[in-house]
């Protein structure tokens, strides 16, 4: 409980700074990149994001290791982005973590 406590207020000051969301924007907004990350890793979920061009998109993504394919090799860590295998693809995406519909 206390690494995910960590994870929200270390995102929510990320938002802060980066994006000028106010604190409590920013708590909103972390809470909700936890906890979609957390039902992606049980199961395929329904979300939604803004795309850098303004735009919503619909997603339908999973973190759940018996849906994704083997990964091979090594990605760099960003932490302002998500990425999740989108299941209607069949291929990685990612989207800014301060841009998830709420």
């Amino acid at each position: 409980m206390k690494e995910t406590l960590r994870k929200i207020m270390k995102l929510a000051w990320q938002f802060v700074k980066r994006n000028g969301f106010t604190l409590s924007e920013a708590l909103k907004e972390a809470w909700a990149n936890i906890k979609l990350v957390n039902a992606m890793h049980k199961g395929i979920v329904k979300f939604y994001f803004t795309k850098v061009d303004g735009s919503k998109r619909e997603a339908y993504g999973t973190l759940s290791s018996e849906v994704i394919p083997p990964v091979g090799g090594e990605r760099k860590n960003n932490d302002t982005c998500q990425v999740y295998f989108d299941t209607e693809k069949q291929a990685w995406r990612c989207f800014k973590k301060a841009n998830l519909a709420i």
